[in-house]
């Protein structure tokens, strides 16, 4: 009876039961790595089956790579909805900033789901036909940000947006995927109210200085910056 009510669910909201796979997927992978999760701990988070779960999604490394898939097109459609075309040059690069700290503090799971992948040399997303497609977008936003600010005379460097980003997204990763060992390190909490806030103005002063060439570029508050749901 109850796999009969599971298969008639299926059928009623195919994607929804799609979904409910990859989240719990997207959790069990976080937490155990591609090696150590298990498929009938994710059939029973998503109240599915396993037998529903090969038919539909695949085997395991297949579950996996999509997870990682939806993972990357979740940012990349969350960035383009920040509206940055339509600000100053400095204001949409510290809103940009502001963006990826957050949402690596709001999804830890995609933090988890990197250090996975780094560990297995990219051998899995490199199977996947979308995610570079994905990216370009994104990096011509940026790129035509940039573009913007040297015509302006706002920015003195016209940086590779690729470099860019990946120094913006380095310098948030690196402190929150490192606080435990960090904290003890240097005796703080890192992951305090007020050490997060010190680290995200620390942050967006480092790399428009490094855009500008000058040492006192000066911000609007943070809440300007923000989207209405993050300030």
């Amino acid at each position: 009876m109850k796999k009969a009510k599971r298969a008639a669910k299926w059928q009623r909201d195919p994607e929804g039961m799609r979904i409910r796979i990859l989240e719990a997927a997207k959790k069990e992978f976080a937490a155990h790595g591609l090696a150590g999760a298990r498929i009938d701990r994710i059939a029973a988070e998503a109240d599915a089956n396993k037998r529903m779960l090969y038919y539909h999604v695949g085997n395991k490394e297949d579950l996996y790579l999509a997870v990682l898939e939806a993972a990357y097109e979740k940012i990349r459609a969350e960035e383009r909805g920040l509206d940055l075309e339509h600000l100053d040059p400095s204001a949409a690069i510290a809103r940009l900033i502001d963006f990826t700290w957050n949402y690596f503090i709001r999804n830890p799971e995609f933090l988890a789901l990197l250090n996975t992948e780094n560990v297995a040399k990219a051998r899995n997303l490199k199977r996947s036909t979308k995610v570079k497609s994905m990216h370009s977008p994104f990096v011509e936003m940026i790129r035509t940000i940039v573009d913007r600010g040297v015509k302006t005379g706002e920015f003195r460097v016209a940086m590779d947006p690729v470099q860019l980003y990946i120094s913006i997204a380095g310098l948030c990763f690196f402190y929150l995927s490192n606080s435990a060992t960090l904290s003890f390190i240097f005796g703080r909490d890192l992951l305090k109210k007020d050490a997060k806030e010190e680290r995200l103005q620390h942050v967006i002063m480092l790399v428009l200085a490094a855009l500008t060439g000058r040492s006192d570029a000066t911000l609007a508050p943070l809440a300007e910056l923000r989207e209405p749901h993050l300030a």
